[in-house]
């Protein structure tokens, strides 16, 4: 099958070199040149434009975007789509809100054009291991991408599927990611737990690495953790400055608007903003009101 890929950063060069190892033909666009020269020298067929990646496409044409949420995701739909026809297909596979996913769908829907989500986990490790792939749209169009779907999942029966219309591909991804928020906050926890019982001197990869095997909460996730920890023991090249890139606050938002608890999540969301603050006024207002009712001691802001 051939395809026209848009966004080659990392994920997206991966899945364009994962595609053509499987034996699809990508036609790649990007503003960089040298992501783009990167793909061609794979083997894919370069394009100089948009409209040269459509014109060079068979129909229906599908055009894959790997582009950032937000206004970078509008703007290359609006672009790609004013250059698309009837019975071509539009798959979004970053991590755009849902509730964008459905709005955009609509509007393509009435030039005819199809549009399919599908949230994509695996991160850099994708290219090696397949890509987990949760895809919302109509049937028809999932079908038809289908060939390209089980070349990027770890295998071609596991890993991918249609959970249903357009938006769900969005939705099930963003849950996913608000779950890993509150993983990796139980793990980064508990081994600040083990990190502080300094009478025992605990080696935390060691740690870590027999947690790997047989243990209930052994994960890919752990892998990574004992890696880290291999590489830099005390984690002393790492800031204590964590980012989100919105799904969790949208798993959190949603969860509000359906009144359905998330605790663990929320915190875990709560605890990356926690981590960006130097000196939070809140703790200094806690420390502030115990002085004010009680007399207690504060220290100033250089101790």
């Amino acid at each position: 099958m051939q395809l026209g890929m848009i966004g080659l950063g990392r994920m997206g060069g991966n899945m364009a070199q994962r595609l053509l190892q499987a034996g699809h033909g990508v036609v790649a666009y990007d503003p960089v040149n040298e992501a783009l020269g990167s793909i061609v020298s794979m083997g894919a067929t370069g394009a100089t434009s948009v409209g040269d990646l459509v014109g060079k496409l068979p129909r229906p044409r599908v055009v894959w975007l790997m582009v950032p949420s937000g206004q970078p995701a509008e703007d290359a739909i609006l672009s790609v789509s004013s250059k698309l026809t009837s019975g071509d297909i539009v798959v979004d596979g970053g991590n755009s809100y849902y509730g964008d996913t459905r709005r955009r769908a609509a509007a393509l829907s009435e030039k005819g054009i199809r549009f399919v989500d599908v949230g994509t986990s695996g991160g850099i490790w994708g290219l090696a291991e397949g890509y987990c792939l949760m895809v919302g749209g109509d049937t028809d169009a999932y079908h038809h991408i289908e060939p390209v779907l089980r070349s990027l999942a770890p295998s071609p029966d596991a890993g991918y599927g249609h959970v249903g219309p357009v938006g769900a591909g969005h939705f099930v991804k963003m849950v996913h990611n608000g779950i890993e928020y509150g993983l990796m906050q139980s793990y980064a926890e508990g081994f600040e737990l083990l990190q502080a019982k300094s009478e025992f001197n605990l080696d935390l990869y060691r740690v870590a690495e027999i947690w790997r095997y047989g243990s209930v909460i052994r994960s890919w996730l752990l892998d990574l953790a004992a890696a880290a920890l291999r590489e830099d023991p005390g984690l002393e090249a790492v800031g204590a400055y964590v980012e989100d890139t919105g799904e969790g606050r949208w798993t959190v938002q949603e969860s509000v608007r359906l009144a359905v608890p998330l605790p663990v999540i929320t915190q875990a969301l709560q605890a990356r903003f926690r981590s960006r603050q130097q000196k939070p006024f809140g703790a200094r207002l806690l420390a502030a009101l115990r002085q004010q009712f009680g007399g207690h001691p504060v220290k100033s802001p250089g101790d």
